[in-house]
């Protein structure tokens, strides 16, 4: 009985440190995410606060000024759009090159593992 319950013991203590290394490696890839556009940085609400304050500054100013001052924020309105596709393109090919690395190494990881697991049915 005492053998038993050692083993489920041990059992136990595994799936903890498991569970220990589980969490401490979602954090650590949080952390990664949050570095490339997971989670929006200072930089990113600066250039989001700048976009909106131009955006509302050509609205508010088309309408209070004469018709040569519309046209020239209605320019200004499309280039702050642009400019902001521009940064989000930039950010989303940010994103994608982590993905497609980390299916790289995913990959790769699982080529050695099929690797080794081939070498262990053949001793």
């Amino acid at each position: 009985m005492s053998k038993l319950q050692n083993n489920i013991e041990e059992e136990l203590e595994d799936l903890k440190n498991e569970l220990e290394n589980f969490q401490a490696e979602k954090e650590r890839v949080r952390a990664i995410i949050g570095k490339i556009g997971g989670v929006p940085t200072f930089h990113t609400r600066l250039i989001n606060s700048i976009f909106i304050i131009v955006l509302v500054g050509s609205v508010v100013i088309s309408f209070i000024g004469g018709e040569k001052i519309r046209s020239l924020m209605i320019e200004t309105a499309v280039i702050a759009l642009s400019v902001k596709i521009i940064y989000m393109v930039h950010c989303q090919m940010k994103v994608n090159h982590f993905k497609l690395w980390m299916l790289s190494s995913i990959e790769w990881r699982l080529n050695e593992i099929m690797r080794h697991v081939r070498g262990s049915n053949k001793e």
